[in-house]
């Protein structure tokens, strides 16, 4: 059968298992765009509004569902646009493929009309930037970029497709299904010299990571810990991965690490890291472990072995993946259970908190929440101060999710809520905004109701980019420039715009009714809570931070 190179192309992603694109259409791959007319209802296009959010939203896809999210974009801007997903799905190590309509194979070094070199751009971003000049090499390079994006340690693949190329009529047969790629097992000695590191320890520890984790992975983990009486952290933005009430979670490794878990990593004797990539936000700027040896015994579990010893050189660096590791494992008997339970209680504490400032308290926001989500409810932002309430404090149960990035990329929590709803549409799904970060991707509303996958979206509306701001006041608190945001849009209108339910919440005591309403919107819902500048976070305030710095002065 005789097919163009756009058909070859989705017809191989169909049979891959790929069931949404997220893009926003381009003269340079029209020819995709027609194979994809007739893949409707097994391989749809969700067309976005910018591909920064098309960007957010296969990272977010591929977060949270563990299959390779579908991005698809135009050349040159188009791309430069998309980049911010994919530096966001590495940095998550979540599956993603970009694919970048390119120009024609005839134009190349001539500076054309978008040219930009796509090896050059994003090799240093993506696991893997390729470019397809051949239609015959079609599914040989879309099977090694899928194999690519789901193994080892899972990221971004980068393919551009020149425009030639997808319109070339070939008879190449397309791809007929997916390869399995089980996870590397754990040697058995590896993991009984594991097992006896652990039960030398006096202070145990285990600080897990990453997105790969598979439902009887993470119930693996959970039984080891508890039956081993061993305290477990997440790294940054991956406490979803864990039951947080049982007893062995004692809090999350990253921006805004507080006291207690700083303490864990430091006084433990042995650290048994799974999948985690020591990033610089889970270990407080290589700080908390010494570089490159440090003092704490490690135990280091990954996928892929270029993760191992990149910053630590472990005792014991185990090459193999997390879930085949942790389900070898069996529980190890030591005298732990007042350190783990100094450790919990620490956490459970920070959840007690005095009244903040603002007329919304998102200390009560947050515990009202705590009672009114379904167990399943999926939770989302971008960056900014705002995260540290649904990132500290929301505890997730074993069936609700978390989809944060990693890069503190401002602007992902809105799409990543839309990709999420349309993964999975009878989940309910809130996304935490600050009002800077909103306004980055908020646009996005309408593919939300285009599709049907509209979410709950809090804005937290302070009028300043709160994290540059609390940084500014810290370091020339006499010299504030840049950060204020003195005009903002009426957002409950802008939300009714888009077809969304929309109302300003001016008091912590019309939060509840005003969330009732948002539940029941059928179109979704945004509302904008009226949150003080003097009020950025639970533990620390403008006025605080300006107090201190003065206080410094000589």
């Amino acid at each position: 059968m005789t097919r163009h190179g756009g058909a070859l192309l989705v017809e191989s992603l169909v049979a891959l298992g790929a069931t949404r694109a997220f893009g926003v259409p381009g003269e340079s791959y029209l020819a995709v765009l027609d194979a994809l007319h007739d893949t409707r209802g097994r391989l749809d296009f969700i067309n976005c509004r910018h591909e920064g959010g098309a960007g957010f939203m296969a990272a977010a896809w591929g977060k949270l569902t563990g299959q390779p999210g579908i991005c698809m974009v135009t050349r040159g801007p188009g791309a430069t646009n998309a980049a911010i997903g994919v530096h966001t799905a590495m940095q998550d190590s979540a599956p993603m493929i970009l694919f970048v309509g390119q120009i024609g194979t005839g134009m190349r070094g001539r500076e054309a009309f978008q040219e930009i070199d796509y090896r050059a751009v994003f090799g240093p971003m993506a696991k893997w930037a390729v470019e397809i000049d051949d239609v015959t090499r079609v599914p040989e390079v879309l099977a090694r970029a899928w194999k690519t994006a789901l193994t080892g340690r899972p990221g971004p693949v980068v393919v551009a497709l020149p425009e030639d190329m997808l319109t070339t009529p070939t008879e190449t047969a397309p791809l007929t299904g997916p390869a399995e790629y089980p996870e590397p097992h754990p040697a058995p000695e590896a993991v009984d010299r594991a097992r006896a590191i652990l039960a030398e320890a006096r202070r145990p520890l285990i600080l897990y990571g990453g997105t790969n984790w598979t439902e009887a992975g993470r119930g693996a983990l959970q039984r080891f810990a508890e039956g081993s009486d061993i305290p477990v952290l997440a790294v940054f933005r991956y406490q979803d991965q864990v039951d947080n009430f049982s007893p062995v979670f004692c809090g999350e490794a990253g921006v805004g690490m507080t006291p207690s878990v700083r303490r864990l990593m430091r006084e433990a004797d042995v650290i048994l890291a799974l999948n985690n990539r020591f990033g610089e936000n889970s270990t407080a700027a290589w700080s908390l472990l010494k570089v490159p040896v440090p003092d704490q015994r490690l135990v280091h579990v990954h996928g892929s072995e270029a993760e191992l010893g990149k910053v630590y050189q472990p005792e014991l660096g185990i090459h193999c993946g997390p879930n085949a590791f942790v389900q070898a494992l069996t529980p190890v008997t030591g005298d732990w259970a007042a350190w783990r339970a100094q450790a919990r209680a620490e956490w459970e504490a920070g959840f007690d908190l005095d009244a903040l400032p603002s007329p919304v308290d998102m200390g009560k926001v947050m515990a009202h929440l705590a009672q009114v989500l379904p167990e399943d409810v999926i939770l989302t932002n971008g960056a900014g101060n705002f995260a540290v309430w649904p990132n500290k404090f929301f505890k997730f149960g074993p069936r609700a999710r978390l989809l944060a990035p990693q890069s503190g990329s401002m602007g992902y929590g809105v799409p990543a809520a839309i990709a999420a709803r349309i993964a999975h549409p009878a989940r309910r799904v809130v996304c935490f905004a600050g009002d800077g970060d909103f306004q980055m991707t908020g646009q996005e509303l309408a593919t939300a109701a285009q599709y049907g996958a509209q979410p709950i979206v809090l804005i937290l509306n302070n009028g300043i980019y709160g994290t540059i701001r609390a940084h500014q006041e810290r370091h020339y608190p006499t010299r504030v420039s840049g950060t204020e945001m003195a005009v903002n849009p009426d957002f409950a209108a802008l939300a009714r715009a888009y077809g969304f339910h929309g109302e300003r919440v001016a008091r912590t005591d019309d939060f509840a009714e005003a969330f009732d309403r948002a539940l029941a919107s059928p179109t979704g819902a945004v509302l904008d809570l009226a949150i003080s500048p003097e009020a950025l976070t639970p533990r620390v305030s403008l006025s605080q931070i300006r107090a201190a710095a003065l206080k410094a002065q000589p």
